[in-house]
């Protein structure tokens, strides 16, 4: 029986919940779980947790939702196929309003080629979506696998959804094009990267939190670069790609960024130390 004192309780009050199922299966720990070449992945997205009405249009927040959870396929080297919806609805949303969610949940899925096949619908005093994404893999790539010595790099740029997210928390707005309203995936730099990868994740609760998650599955720490700012190492919901690969794949993995765009930064190496996440939980 996993025991936790009421301090820690506070901490890692998401962990112990997971930990109570995971104790029963080897599948939980990625960013899906994989069945055969499927990968099984699901995320919630809930008003006044993950987003609040007045900083979105509801097409925005439709179409977000399914980014979020699209990026776990991404994030494993799988192609996403279906998705299942469950959306609970204010009872007050006008026919236009359903429409606008519904415009959301198509734009995203036709431009990932994802077929809605389903799910549910119910009445609540707010907007919550949950979707689960079934995707196809010949070759995943999981969080496990990373070896002491490994180098450690994430892609694009981190820091500007948690700075846009404190513009919205003061009452300002952001641009449409913002990357807290609408971020790009990397599917095409992990599908050729996956070949020299030993891990891989995206980015969802901040590098400092998801470094953290290595760290506990794979049993390393790290040796990080001097420099490395705070509000980088803690923004949450960048889904940016957190990768480990071997320093002699190092020049292959930075040919591979360029050719599909990927800024790429290098900024760590797995030692055999521990870890202390000096971020803020988001969860819980």
């Amino acid at each position: 029986m996993l025991k936790y004192s009421k301090k820690d309780l506070n901490v890692n009050a998401e962990s112990y919940f997971i930990k109570l199922f995971s104790a029963h299966t080897d599948r939980i720990g990625d960013d899906g779980a994989i069945i055969d070449q499927r990968v099984y992945s699901n995320d919630a997205f809930c008003e006044n947790v993950h987003f609040k009405r007045s900083w979105m249009s509801l097409s925005q927040i439709a179409y977000k939702s399914m980014l979020v959870n699209i990026s776990d396929a991404i994030a494993m080297n799988a192609t996403p196929q279906y998705a299942l919806l469950s959306v609970a609805i204010p009872s007050s949303y006008t026919f236009n309003e359903l429409r606008e969610l519904h415009t959301g949940f198509e734009m995203a899925a036709k431009k990932f080629g994802i077929e809605i096949i389903g799910g549910d619908t119910v009445s609540n005093n707010k907007l919550d979506i949950s979707i689960t994404i079934i995707s196809h893999t010949h070759k995943p790539l999981l969080r496990s696998g990373l070896r002491g010595g490994d180098l450690l790099a994430y892609t694009g740029h981190l820091g500007q959804s948690a700075r846009d997210l404190r513009y919205l928390l003061s009452g300002g707005k952001v641009h449409a094009r913002s990357k807290f309203v609408q971020f790009e995936l990397r599917g095409s730099f992990v599908a050729d990267a996956t070949s020299v990868l030993s891990c891989g994740m995206d980015i969802s609760d901040g590098l400092g939190s998801d470094l953290e998650r290595l760290h506990s599955l794979n049993r390393v720490g790290f040796q990080l670069k001097k420099g490395l700012d705070k509000k980088i190492f803690c923004s949450g919901e960048e889904y940016e790609m957190l990768v480990g690969f071997s320093p002699r794949y190092r020049k292959k993995l930075i040919r591979l960024a360029a050719k599909n765009r990927t800024p790429l930064t290098i900024f760590a190496k797995a030692r055999r130390n521990s870890y202390k996440n000096c971020c803020k939980a988001h969860h819980f």
